[in-house]
């Protein structure tokens, strides 16, 4: 036991370290949940997809995507020429997406090819072509824009009519477009795609003449259109009408699904038929279901604090943006199970051994850096339409730096990432940020203290994750050299 708590201990150094700080800020700050709660929860909706975009290069083995930069001004470059069109709304933004999705692949291929040629030292790289890539983009938006390329919106430009104006406002464009999505528009689009994929999957499995489970299929479509007509039920409808979600609420509809999921998992164990040796399907856990039941009523035990309670009255969760952010999770998990997201694994671990197993390195790794910088481009947006305003030259500077950092915060590094430790990051980094100019203002009595501990948390940490992350290197490398020193032919070798 004392073995291990040294190990969570060790591995988990940087957690703890940020948990107690959060904690301390949260105490010297005098601020009260209902503050901080809904102000993270913002920042979470508005900052996660980025962070999440990061995972995927460390699993490939290009460390730290301080590159990911590029993506963000990808998706400026086609915010400023759906700006200029006018579009508005949810399909301006959707149409924003699609002309920042090309621009980001050429973009990440064009990166991927240049760390292909500076392998083992892509971090550095991405820092350098971070600060390249900008000075490119100032170029074409303070003089190619309205210099070169004639721009008609007049109002987006600076006075001379040459350059693009610092800030613009996307008010009457796409602010809000995402998360102004109602559940109920959620809902039908879901149904409408769903029945698409049951007709196209039914079609090729018939052109394929290939055996169709029709009772399953039947029973699986009946079960969706069960669930899409309960929201023409009035309370359900005027439920749905709403586009944001109150905590409260959220948690409250979690608990009681895991409860009655992992209840109904522990019913069908116990009615079905004994499983023959060569049965292919594994028994459910029961202590794993019990821990879940177990976990979800705590959880809704919490609510009933009476400042848990208010605070979780006063935080509104825009739906489609958190179903965005679950999406891209469940994008990262299921891209690890397939035969590339194994290639992306093994190329991470060892170049030397993908090769000899016949994976192609450069071209793995290449695609490991178009899906960042294209989850990146996209992660901007959602970033930019949540605050509301373009700050054209200074939008994207501080991005790879701010979601690097709240990567490492939760535990990661620059060889291993997940999903958790992304959130988690997320969690404390933001907490962090929403406390600590208020606590130096309790401190120290000016609140730019504050404001300076975050400049020095942002580089710290990513400073200090990477000497811990060298320090745990010697730390496992130095036991095994001794117990290497002990064998006889080692000592026989000295």
């Amino acid at each position: 036991m004392n073995k291990k708590a040294k190990e969570f201990l060790f591995e988990n150094k940087v957690v703890l370290l940020f948990a107690v700080l959060c904690v301390c800020a949260m105490i010297v700050s005098g601020q009260s949940l209902t503050f901080v709660i809904p102000e993270l929860f913002t920042r979470i909706a508005r900052n996660s997809f980025m962070v999440l975009s990061l995972i995927i290069p460390v699993i490939a083995g290009l460390g730290l995507n301080f590159g990911i930069v590029v993506g963000a001004m990808a998706a400026q470059i086609a915010l400023f020429a759906t700006t200029c069109l006018g579009l508005t709304g949810i399909s301006g933004f959707l149409i924003t997406v699609v002309l920042a999705t090309p621009i980001a692949t050429l973009f990440g291929y064009l990166v991927g090819s240049l760390f292909n040629h500076m392998k083992g030292s892509e971090m550095i790289g991405g820092l350098v072509l971070g600060y390249f890539a900008d000075g490119i983009y100032q170029f074409i938006f303070l003089f190619v824009l309205g210099g070169i390329i004639p721009i008609a919106r007049k109002d987006l430009m600076v006075p001379t009519g040459i350059g693009v104006k610092n800030t613009l406002d996307l008010v009457d464009t796409v602010k809000y477009s995402l998360d102004n999505v109602p559940m109920l528009t959620i809902l039908e689009v879901g149904f409408y795609g769903f029945a698409a994929v049951m007709v196209i999957s039914v079609i090729v499995k018939l052109v394929k003449k290939q055996a169709i489970d029709w009772k399953k299929t039947v029973l699986t479509f009946a079960a969706g259109v069960v669930i899409y007509a309960l929201s023409y039920i009035g309370p359900i409808e005027q439920f749905l009408a709403a586009d944001r979600l109150l905590l409260l609420s959220a948690v409250e509809i979690v608990c009681f699904g895991t409860v009655i999921w992992q209840v109904l998992r522990l019913i069908w164990a116990k009615l079905r038929p004994k499983k023959d040796e060569e049965g292919a399907e594994p028994a459910v856990d029961v202590r794993k279901a019990v821990g879940y039941i177990l976990a979800a009523a705590v959880a809704y035990a919490i609510t009933y604090i009476p400042a848990v309670y208010d605070a979780m009255m006063m935080a509104r969760l825009p739906v489609m943006t958190y179903l965005c952010i679950a999406a891209l999770c469940g994008f990262n998990s299921i891209l690890l199970r397939t035969r590339l997201g194994q290639n992306m694994r093994t190329v991470g671990q060892s170049r030397v051994v993908a090769n000899a197993a016949g994976i192609n390195v450069d071209k793995t790794r290449i695609i490991a850096m178009i899906l960042s910088t294209v989850l990146g481009s996209w992660g901007q947006l959602i970033y930019l339409q949540n605050l509301g305003t373009f700050q054209t030259y200074g939008a994207h500077q501080q991005v790879g730096q701010f979601a690097i950092a709240a990567l490492l915060v939760g535990g990661a590094s620059v060889r291993k990432a997940t999903n958790r430790q992304a959130i988690l990051g997320i969690i404390l980094f933001h907490t962090l940020f929403i406390l600590s100019p208020l606590a130096g203002k309790e401190l120290f009595g000016d609140a730019v203290i504050g404001e300076y501990f975050r400049v020095f948390v942002s580089y710290g940490i990513i400073a200090m994750a990477l000497a811990m992350h060298a320090w745990k290197k010697v730390a496992k490398v130095k036991p095994e050299a001794e117990h290497a020193g002990d064998k006889p032919e080692a000592k026989s070798a000295a």
